[in-house]
């Protein structure tokens, strides 16, 4: 099924939830409203077959749309020896808000193994609901977000550090987070 067959499906089922779609490489991606995440999910898990959520994960966009060194390939990385892949650097498009929470499903059993990736996008403080309701195995997925990125799953049974210390201050995979070091002392002596 393609983004667009599968987002006029969701339309239907759960009105004013779409915001966008695309046909990735690899799969459908479906955005939605942040409001309509559980609903959404709810009808692709019981009408859809998307028996599986196998990932949540989160991206910082900090920065993105501004000019910055460097090279951007495709999903599926960049080919350094294509003719132009050094050339001069791109300045990507700004999203619509700094973080996508991105949430892996396929069907898992008889038939084709179907996926597609639903994303909400977040700003910074903005919080989502929790789709641990609709998948258990959400619990760790969303615990590891709120642990390494800060975003906050509302109604989340158990919304606590999974991998960092409890009084571990920030969230390091964010791209405001200070990486710095310990302070060398240097002295004018040799």
């Amino acid at each position: 099924m393609t983004a667009a067959q599968l987002a006029a499906a969701v339309r239907k089922a759960v009105p004013a939830s779409m915001v966008g779609h695309e046909n990735g490489l690899d799969m459908p991606t479906l955005t939605v409203k942040p409001e309509k995440l559980v609903a959404v999910c709810t009808y692709l898990r019981d009408e859809q077959s998307k028996n599986f959520l196998s990932a949540v994960s989160a991206v910082d966009h900090l920065g993105y749309g501004d000019a910055v060194a460097g090279y951007f390939g495709s999903e599926r990385g960049r080919d350094l020896n294509a003719a132009g892949s050094w050339g001069a650097a791109t300045t990507p498009e700004p999203p619509p808000k700094r973080f996508a929470v991105r949430y892996h499903l396929a069907h898992v059993g008889s038939g084709p193994p179907e996926r597609v990736r639903v994303q909400v996008w977040l700003d910074d403080g903005q919080e989502v609901a929790s789709v641990v309701p609709v998948w258990p195995t959400a619990d760790w997925h969303e615990r590891e977000q709120y642990d390494l990125m800060g975003i906050v799953f509302t109604g989340h049974p158990n919304l606590r550090r999974l991998i960092l210390p409890p009084d571990w201050a920030g969230h390091p995979l964010r791209k405001d987070y200070p990486i710095g070091g310990e302070p060398v002392q240097f002295t004018d002596a040799v």
